[in-house]
């Protein structure tokens, strides 16, 4: 039972994020972030998928509305037809409105409103641009310490870190990572942009002072 109201939650609040971000992109109202703080998307590598989908989804109302002849299953499929083209346009639509973000306190890997997993500037020990295509096995990957965020199977940034961490991912079931790769739609920027927080933090090293 406690497992049942669980993913109930889950769906529920799920549910109404998507159509909160729905409401900011068609608003044009993005989440505020703090001061230093800069975007960065990633739908770019399912744009054409979702594209596709939201296009037929938009072709099957009328269709539907033309070929079923019992009113009751026709209003039926038409109402779950407007909303599932809405439900997929809200989809893209977290991915928009909750981009990548790289701040002052480090940065923070976003997929949709399933996954935002942050990492301070103290455990990254270097990023890059690295453009990989995934194995099969899903979009997120943990294997030899290397945590996969991909998008559309592939990733274009390696974050290597200070020292093997649990990130928030679920599917990583509690496993430590060395590494996180994950997907930018524009990684030199995102890269750029973090190499100069990271270049601004304190030293660790300490000075010896003089006798």
């Amino acid at each position: 039972m406690t497992k049942v109201w669980g993913l109930a939650r889950f769906v529920v609040v799920y549910e109404l994020r998507l159509w909160a971000a729905l409401f900011r992109w068609i608003l044009r109202r993005p989440i505020p972030v703090g001061p230093g703080v800069e975007r960065f998307g990633y739908v770019g590598a399912v744009k054409l998928i979702l594209g596709a989908f939201i296009a037929v989804s938009a072709v099957e109302i009328p269709i539907l509305d033309l070929m079923i002849p019992w009113e009751t299953v026709r209003v039926t499929a038409l109402a779950l037809g407007v909303y599932g083209l809405f439900w997929m346009i809200g989809l893209a639509a977290t991915m928009v409105v909750h981009p990548h973000l790289v701040g002052p306190s480090g940065l923070r890997i976003r997929n949709s409103i399933t996954l935002d997993v942050p990492i301070a500037w103290e455990h990254v020990e270097s990023i890059e641009v690295r453009r990989r295509s995934m194995p099969p096995g899903g979009q997120t990957q943990l294997e030899d310490g290397v945590l996969s965020l991909g998008m559309a199977s592939q990733t274009s940034i390696d974050v290597r870190l200070t020292g093997p961490m649990v990130l928030p991912v679920r599917k990583a079931k509690g496993r430590p990572a060395t590494t996180v790769r994950f997907h930018a739609d524009d990684p030199e920027a995102l890269v750029q942009a973090a190499r100069a927080h990271l270049a601004a933090r304190p030293s660790d090293r300490s000075e010896t002072q003089p006798a």
